[in-house]
């Protein structure tokens, strides 16, 4: 069954079309000769070679040589030119802003790292444009060749007005307008999309995933988040808030949340709830200072180390976190019947390994569809920089990715 996106050959749908046949390129890395994409799409050949000469003489596709296919002249094939548009993607996580220029095709063609400062929203909006023009500067890449920037923040967001709500060790930010602060500060388009979401859209963009695949994502950060994608497109809902999991309840005998519920995963699943646990089991002296990101990144890193050097009391502390992930997500794939299960993140490459080991069995256990299919468990093929890359990819998909809201005609 061929399940790639078709296009229409009704009048006016030029846009739509345009990003079917985008899209059919891209996703073939090889390229397509016209005849392909009209065989791919479902589009005339006039409207093929309409939109492709207009793709040729704009840059964003190129001739890739030619081929002989049976009698007749030779097809040219055409491929993305990955060079002729950019995006900037920014993970701004509460310890560490990411920030990546990718080019057309999602390859990441520059990075900067750097820790959040510990300062109000002001201060680190401007750090954030600070850091984007020096990624741009030693790039080489002309400004006018990117598109924009999507900034990826943990949730809640307000989505139309462009502000963050409220993030978790994010203190100071009380609905930050960041959206249009940033596009003030940097001069681009700016796109705001919560972190897991944008997680979601790299592993979309980046992954081996079907036109009309689906899975969950599993976003290991500060916080604990999910993403869902069906059907080939990110989920976002009505808000652009989907993925808020942190008081589903995996563990009753768990500590209290303040929420006035036990066992939240809040309070059980998150970095600081694991570094607690393993104070509590005497892992560690309980003799860290504050609770702030930087801290726990710390002490989670030095836990895992422990872990992978054989400690049993630090490898028994996270194979119960695993225990109480495996709760989260086999709530979530059991009402999703997704075909998938996809985890990342800041946090993964950490526990990757482990995780990987248990979770695949812990979840046939608790599956309500063991007896028809398994639910293959993999980590995403982004790596830490997964935000980010996300962030720079939802940039990216506005453009070349269609969308059947473009079919919706004005009345």
């Amino acid at each position: 069954m061929d399940l790639r996106r078709r296009g229409t050959n009704l009048p006016k749908m030029g846009d739509f079309n345009q990003s079917v046949i985008l899209e059919a390129i891209r996703r073939s890395r090889e390229g397509l000769s016209r005849t392909e994409l009209v065989d791919a799409t479902g589009l005339s050949a006039q409207t093929v070679t309409n939109i492709t000469r207009r793709l040729l003489d704009d840059g964003i596709v190129e001739e890739a040589g030619r081929t002989i296919q049976g009698p007749g002249k030779p097809r040219t094939t055409l491929r993305l030119n990955a060079g002729s548009r950019f995006s900037i993607g920014v993970h701004l996580d509460p310890a560490v802003m990411t920030f990546v220029l990718l080019d057309l095709a999602g390859n990441v063609v520059g990075r900067r790292a750097r820790r959040t400062p510990a300062s109000d929203a002001r201060h680190i909006i401007a750090a954030m444009a600070d850091a984007i023009e020096k990624l741009i500067d030693r790039s080489g890449v002309s400004r006018d060749l990117v598109t924009g920037i999507g900034v990826a923040t943990p949730g809640p967001l307000d989505a139309a007005r462009g502000t963050v709500i409220d993030p978790p060790k994010l203190h100071s930010w009380h609905r930050v307008p960041l959206r249009d602060a940033l596009a003030e500060a940097t001069g681009f388009r700016v796109t705001l999309e919560k972190d897991t979401t944008a997680a979601a859209a790299a592993e979309l963009w980046t992954g081996d995933v079907p036109p009309d695949g689906s899975f969950l994502f599993a976003y290991l950060g500060i916080g604990i988040g999910a993403a869902l994608v069906l059907d080939g497109e990110v989920v976002r809902g009505v808000s652009r808030n989907v993925g808020e999991v942190g008081h589903i309840i995996v563990d009753p005998d768990g500590p209290e949340c303040a929420c006035g519920k036990r066992g939240c995963v809040e309070v059980v699943c998150t970095p600081q709830a694991i570094v607690e646990h393993a104070e509590r089991a005497g892992v560690f002296a309980d003799d860290r200072v504050g609770s702030d990101p930087e801290a726990v990144d710390e002490r989670y890193s030095a836990l895992c180390d422990l872990a992978n050097d054989g400690d049993q009391a630090a490898r028994a502390v996270l194979d119960e976190s695993v225990q109480h992930l495996s709760v989260l997500i086999s709530v979530l794939t059991n009402m999703l019947d997704v075909d998938r299960v996809v985890l990342g993140g800041p946090f993964w490459s950490r526990v990757s390994a482990r995780h990987l080991a248990l979770l695949p069995r812990l979840l046939d256990r608790q599956s309500a569809t063991r007896a028809v299919r398994d639910l293959p468990v993999v980590g995403t093929v982004v790596g830490d920089d997964v935000g980010a890359v996300g962030a720079g990819c939802v940039v990216l998909d506005e453009v070349l990715s269609p969308r059947a809201s473009a079919l919706f005609l004005d009345s």
